[in-house]
């Protein structure tokens, strides 16, 4: 049985900018359709290509780490990625860029996760210069200690 959860959305401000909570972290970890702070981190030298821009795929891969956070939660185990669904290079990141990544739950399948990431930046050490820089929609499934996939108990959150 799989639920999408689309009633659930971020209410968007433009085409490619979504809302994220004033205070993700004030959502209950307990229930992953919320948003959470995934990860916080600050775009550093050594995460640049050749031509000193903040590299796309260490982006991804930051990306990827947040919506762990939330398949984990949703899996209550372990999970491997499976598929990046859509990835969105909205703004770029730069050296010195405090990155906030956002992540909850999009849809739940039998044995995987769909988790929604939204990526912020800030430049200035004011809150209010933050804005998204990329959105990412990346599947889980959760796995057994041998690696091969398992069926998804949805933890009690999601029963309500």
């Amino acid at each position: 049985m799989s639920s999408t959860l689309e009633s659930s959305q971020p209410t968007p401000t433009s085409s490619d900018a979504c809302v994220v909570p004033s205070d993700p972290t004030a959502a209950p970890v307990s229930d992953p359709r919320l948003w959470h702070l995934g990860t916080r981190v600050v775009a550093m030298p050594s995460d640049t290509n050749a031509y000193g821009d903040i590299f796309g795929g260490w982006l991804m891969a930051q990306a990827d780490l947040a919506g762990s956070t939330v398949a984990i939660q949703v899996a209550q185990g372990r999970v491997a990625t499976v598929a990046v669904k859509e990835f969105r290079f909205l703004a770029p990141v730069l050296v010195g860029d405090l990155v906030d990544l956002f992540a909850r739950m999009q849809r739940l399948g039998n044995s995987s996760v769909t988790v929604e990431v939204q990526i912020w930046a800030q430049r200035e050490p004011d809150p209010a210069s933050r804005h998204q820089v990329a959105a990412a929609a990346i599947t889980y499934v959760a796995v057994d200690d041998d690696g091969r996939p398992r069926r998804i108990t949805p933890p009690p959150a999601l029963s309500d």
